[in-house]
């Protein structure tokens, strides 16, 4: 297929910004998808880092969808004519927390588009920032790739895949089903098929099952973290997609904590069934 990269790049630098509300319903639903126990959120209370997606949704009109659930290209992101899309990644700052109550605004801009050769054909990189203010204050800024692609070949072997450590102190076995990726869908307003319609995410796009969203891992790493420490306080997160993960066997989300010359990160890692790193993660504390 022929990318007119030129074309494409001409979406640098459109912007558009969204207004939302914090408001409690979306935390206590995600709460309980993600089997916590925590107290209801209160007016006042302290989004956890990540949790912000749960907010800004799309609200394209049904006949605006394309037909892989998406809204159809050429709005604010580029058209790319390839018909594969993802998240591959994405580097937050967490200036301060959002809080239940704030109203908050979301300025997103195209940062990039760039066109590479992958080993099964084109690839296009999406880079988008946003910054989100609450009170008219910067509280998060984010930088979010998206990549796009060919769907695989026939025959073609899967890629090899990156061995995950094997020593990690912290551990936690996720056993993804449909309605786990459908509830994060509903709370994500997330129309994505390759997340939900197993006919479609089987034999449209060639997938052995249904794709664990990649916010939806982050999300689950995030929550690691806070199980193991749950009074620290994130200022930085970083994480990249290596390997899909498919909703037909459990999978591990790993973690350890560094503290080097006393700034303290942590390594962050979701590993497939047969060992491999699916997502690469680090996050920064205070």
């Amino acid at each position: 297929m022929t990318v007119d990269i030129e074309h494409l790049r001409s979406w640098i630098d459109r912007t558009e910004v969204a207004e939302d509300t914090v408001t409690v319903a979306p935390l206590r639903a995600l709460t309980a998808t993600l089997d916590r126990d925590d107290a209801p959120q209160r007016a006042g209370d302290a989004v956890p880092p990540c949790w912000h997606w749960l907010y800004f949704l799309p609200s394209e009109r049904q006949s605006e969808l394309g037909p892989d659930g998406h809204p159809r290209r050429g709005g604010f992101l580029p058209p790319v004519p390839l018909p594969r899309r993802m998240w591959a990644g994405s580097r937050i700052g967490f200036v301060a927390p959002l809080r239940v109550g704030q109203a908050i605004a979301r300025t997103s801009r195209i940062q990039d588009v760039r066109l590479k050769e992958g080993r099964s054909g084109p690839l296009v990189f999406v880079s988008v920032r946003h910054e989100i203010r609450a009170d008219g204050a910067l509280a998060i800024h984010e930088e979010h790739d998206i990549v796009y692609r060919e769907n695989p070949r026939a025959g073609e072997p899967a890629p090899a895949g990156v061995a995950a450590p094997a020593d990690a102190p912290w551990s936690r076995r996720i056993v993804p089903d449909d309605v786990l990726l459908f509830r994060y869908s509903a709370l994500t307003f997330n129309g994505h098929r390759i997340h939900y319609d197993r006919r479609y995410v089987t034999t449209v796009e060639g997938y052995p099952g249904l794709v664990v969203h990649g916010p939806l891992l982050a999300t689950l790493l995030l929550d690691l973290l806070r199980r193991e420490l749950p009074a620290a306080r994130v200022t930085g997160f970083s994480f990249k997609a290596v390997k899909p993960i498919f909703d037909v066997a459990p999978f591990d989300v790993c973690g350890r904590l560094d503290d080097d010359a006393g700034k303290k990160t942590v390594q962050l890692w979701a590993r497939t069934p047969d060992g491999h790193v699916a997502m690469d993660a680090h996050a920064t504390l205070a």
